[in-house]
């Protein structure tokens, strides 16, 4: 798993995305070290250049309908948030969010619980959808800030 790690870190820096974090890095929301499970790991930039990192695509997608919440790291608006990416499920390269498909009601679940699945390509998440149990796929406009409570079991 290392190995993947590390070539998917190397390559998502060649396309010029890189989920740069290390050992210590800690999701924002979760507080747990993202480095233990790499194919869920998301990351939001910052116009200032801080870099915010995630345990999964639902934190960061929390995070980003409420950054208040979390109002010792200074997000005011979206304007605020220069980059955000996600890891393809499958090939863990680092892709941007927004242009991400997401697979809602899967079997498979984050180190955050029931959790939204990114792929780069929509073809890509319907066969995993349909190899476990997913119940829809998505794009990132269309993941509300409701979905995010009824998985985090919060409606």
């Amino acid at each position: 798993m290392k190995i993947l790690l590390i070539v998917a870190l190397f390559f998502g820096s060649l396309w010029g995305y890189a989920m740069d974090y290390d050992k210590e890095s800690e999701c924002v929301v979760r507080k747990l070290k993202v480095h233990k499970d790499p194919q869920w790991v998301s990351k939001i930039e910052l116009t200032n250049g801080k870099k915010l990192f995630f345990s999964s695509p639902k934190s960061m997608i929390e995070f980003y309908h409420q950054p208040g919440r979390w109002y010792d790291i200074g997000v005011k608006s979206e304007d605020d948030f220069k980059e955000l990416l996600v890891t393809d499920y499958n090939t863990l390269k680092p892709i941007d969010a927004k242009g991400a498909f997401y697979v809602y009601g899967s079997s498979i679940t984050s180190p955050a619980g029931d959790d939204l699945v990114p792929f780069a390509s929509y073809e890509d998440a319907k066969t995993f959808a349909q190899k476990n149990n997913g119940k829809r796929v998505l794009s990132f406009k269309e993941i509300k800030e409701s979905l995010i409570r009824l998985l985090n079991n919060r409606i």
